[in-house]
């Protein structure tokens, strides 16, 4: 007979929907039993806190929606953003402005690395941490903003046990902020575990909360229906960024076609 887990045991519910509704009501929860909103290089001041990590995976349109969102609700994040994305490119004059607005809403800005980038030195921690302090001074150049904290995107189990300590930076996986924090995640967009109880509970004093910005909408929908409005939203970019650097594109290849095609 499969053990109950914990959560199944007493009765607590893990589904948490995926709209900006239910991540209100995530921050209300939070304030209304007493927990203070820290930040990676600030935490410690009060008996119960959260620190709110966004992983900029794949769109920054939707941090900043995230963002403005949180500005309202008088919190703070840090959004940990690539530089080695293949679907947005942070020197971009649009998304520099992307960047620069999410830091106008009160929120800071971390280095999201992806070690897979650098096979040729796979497993080498010390060359991987030059590869962040290098890529940590390149987003800096991007943002105008001192970047000092990192998040890793699929890190391996190496790098994690490693419990790596890197020069001028803040590794938001090092064991401090899972041994001393309560770690939740809606990673894959699947809450583990059931936040809104958890944060109930008040079993933990420390909250380190991980959402995805891709993962939310005005209103909830399916993961299918995220992806493909995703991969449809490409074909306008794509299509705005050739009328913005080719003359009379619509006498060519007019929007119009492109919405029916």
């Amino acid at each position: 007979m499969k053990k109950e887990s914990f959560y199944q045991k007493f009765g607590l519910v893990v589904k948490m929907n995926f709209d900006y509704s239910s991540y209100e009501l995530l921050i209300s929860t939070l304030q209304e039993y007493g927990y203070h909103n820290a930040g990676y290089a600030d935490w410690g001041h009060f008996p119960r806190e959260f620190i709110l990590r966004h992983d900029v995976d794949n769109d920054l349109n939707k941090a900043v929606k995230l963002a403005a969102l949180e500005q309202m609700l008088g919190v703070a994040s840090t959004y940990f953003v690539l530089i080695t994305s293949d679907f947005y490119n942070v020197f971009s004059r649009k998304n520099r402005e992307a960047l620069q607005q999410i830091l106008a809403y009160g929120h800071e800005i971390g280095l999201h690395f992806d070690e897979t980038c650098y096979s040729s030195i796979a497993g080498n921690v010390q060359k991987l941490c030059e590869e962040v302090i290098r890529e940590a001074r390149l987003l800096e150049a991007a943002t105008g903003f001192r970047i000092n904290v990192v998040s890793m995107h699929r890190p391996s189990r190496q790098f994690l046990s490693a419990d790596v300590i890197i020069p001028g930076m803040i590794n938001s996986y090092s064991s401090i902020f899972f041994r001393k924090f309560k770690y939740l995640s809606d990673s894959r967009r699947n809450w583990r575990e059931a936040p809104l109880e958890i944060i109930k509970s008040g079993m933990y004093e420390k909250l380190h909360i991980l959402t995805h910005p891709f993962w939310y909408e005005t209103e909830e929908k399916s993961m299918e229906q995220t992806l493909q409005d995703f991969v449809g939203a490409a074909k306008t970019q794509r299509w705005e960024t050739l009328r913005d650097n080719l003359t009379d594109i619509d006498s060519v290849f007019p929007k119009e076609r492109l919405l029916k095609g």
